[in-house]
Protein backbone atom coordinates (compact mmCIF):
# COMPACT_ATOMS: atom_id res chain seq x y z
CA UNK A 1 0.00 0.00 0.00
CA UNK A 2 1.04 3.69 -1.24
CA UNK A 3 2.08 6.05 2.24
CA UNK A 4 1.93 9.56 1.62
CA UNK A 5 1.70 12.90 3.54
CA UNK A 6 1.13 16.21 1.49
CA UNK A 7 2.59 18.99 3.54
CA UNK A 8 0.63 21.83 2.63
CA UNK A 9 3.12 25.36 2.93
CA UNK A 10 1.83 28.00 0.54
CA UNK A 11 -1.05 29.94 1.72
CA UNK A 12 -2.54 30.43 -1.67
CA UNK A 13 -5.94 28.70 -1.82
CA UNK A 14 -5.84 27.52 -5.24
CA UNK A 15 -3.45 25.46 -4.22
CA UNK A 16 -4.46 23.85 -0.93
CA UNK A 17 -7.22 22.93 -3.11
CA UNK A 18 -5.12 21.00 -4.89
CA UNK A 19 -3.46 19.34 -1.45
CA UNK A 20 -7.47 18.49 -0.39
CA UNK A 21 -8.01 16.78 -3.93
CA UNK A 22 -5.15 14.87 -4.06
CA UNK A 23 -5.50 13.64 -0.71
CA UNK A 24 -9.44 13.05 -1.23
CA UNK A 25 -8.05 10.87 -4.76
CA UNK A 26 -5.15 9.09 -3.27
CA UNK A 27 -7.70 7.63 -0.41
CA UNK A 28 -10.22 6.36 -2.77
CA UNK A 29 -7.29 4.60 -4.38
CA UNK A 30 -6.83 2.69 -1.04
CA UNK A 31 -3.86 4.83 0.15
CA UNK A 32 -2.65 5.71 3.40
CA UNK A 33 -2.50 9.71 3.04
CA UNK A 34 -2.52 12.31 5.42
CA UNK A 35 -2.47 16.21 5.26
CA UNK A 36 0.12 18.55 7.20
CA UNK A 37 -0.62 22.39 7.13
CA UNK A 38 2.19 24.12 7.60
CA UNK A 39 3.73 27.52 7.30
CA UNK A 40 1.16 30.50 5.53
CA UNK A 41 -1.34 27.76 4.33
CA UNK A 42 -2.39 27.75 8.28
CA UNK A 43 -4.20 30.82 7.84
CA UNK A 44 -6.69 29.13 5.37
CA UNK A 45 -8.00 27.13 8.33
CA UNK A 46 -10.51 30.35 9.56
CA UNK A 47 -11.96 31.18 6.33
CA UNK A 48 -12.38 27.62 4.86
CA UNK A 49 -14.13 27.04 7.95
CA UNK A 50 -16.71 29.02 7.56
CA UNK A 51 -19.82 27.37 5.32
CA UNK A 52 -20.12 30.05 3.13
CA UNK A 53 -16.76 29.71 1.70
CA UNK A 54 -16.75 28.05 -1.44
CA UNK A 55 -14.38 25.64 -0.84
CA UNK A 56 -15.88 24.61 2.74
CA UNK A 57 -17.61 21.69 1.01
CA UNK A 58 -14.03 20.29 0.02
CA UNK A 59 -12.07 21.25 3.13
CA UNK A 60 -15.10 19.68 5.30
CA UNK A 61 -15.02 16.37 3.18
CA UNK A 62 -11.30 15.93 3.88
CA UNK A 63 -11.36 17.00 7.64
CA UNK A 64 -14.63 14.70 8.31
CA UNK A 65 -12.70 11.70 6.44
CA UNK A 66 -10.08 12.43 9.18
CA UNK A 67 -7.06 13.04 6.68
CA UNK A 68 -5.87 16.30 8.31
CA UNK A 69 -3.56 14.47 10.64
CA UNK A 70 -2.01 17.99 12.14
CA UNK A 71 -2.08 22.15 11.76
CA UNK A 72 1.39 23.25 12.78
CA UNK A 73 0.84 24.73 16.30
CA UNK A 74 4.09 27.56 15.42
CA UNK A 75 3.11 28.70 12.45
CA UNK A 76 -0.94 28.78 13.24
CA UNK A 77 0.70 30.99 16.32
CA UNK A 78 2.74 33.16 14.27
CA UNK A 79 -0.36 33.24 11.41
CA UNK A 80 -2.54 34.68 14.33
CA UNK A 81 -4.86 31.14 13.69
CA UNK A 82 -3.86 29.00 16.96
CA UNK A 83 -7.71 29.98 18.33
CA UNK A 84 -9.23 29.23 14.83
CA UNK A 85 -7.28 25.70 14.43
CA UNK A 86 -8.43 24.46 17.71
CA UNK A 87 -12.00 25.83 17.56
CA UNK A 88 -11.63 23.09 14.42
CA UNK A 89 -10.40 20.42 16.42
CA UNK A 90 -7.36 20.00 14.05
CA UNK A 91 -4.94 17.97 15.92
CA UNK A 92 -1.33 20.61 16.16
CA UNK A 93 1.63 19.55 15.15
CA UNK A 94 4.80 20.25 17.50
CA UNK A 95 7.14 17.45 17.78
CA UNK A 96 9.65 19.59 16.00
CA UNK A 97 10.33 22.82 18.03
CA UNK A 98 6.82 23.58 17.54
CA UNK A 99 6.35 22.47 14.19
CA UNK A 100 5.30 18.65 12.89
CA UNK A 101 8.55 17.03 11.57
CA UNK A 102 9.09 14.98 8.64
CA UNK A 103 11.36 12.37 10.06
CA UNK A 104 8.86 10.80 12.07
CA UNK A 105 6.56 10.45 8.48
CA UNK A 106 9.67 9.17 7.05
CA UNK A 107 10.50 6.57 9.65
CA UNK A 108 7.40 5.06 9.34
CA UNK A 109 7.95 4.47 5.06
CA UNK A 110 5.27 7.47 4.12
CA UNK A 111 6.70 9.42 1.07
CA UNK A 112 6.55 13.70 1.37
CA UNK A 113 5.16 15.82 -0.96
CA UNK A 114 4.82 19.38 -0.65
CA UNK A 115 3.18 22.22 -1.65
Amino acid sequence: MKKVVLFAFNGEVMCFVHVLLNALDMEAKGWEVGVVIEGAATKLVPALAHADNPMHGLYKKVKDAGLIWAACKACSQKMGVLEAVIAEGLPLGEDMNGHPGMAAYLERGFELITF
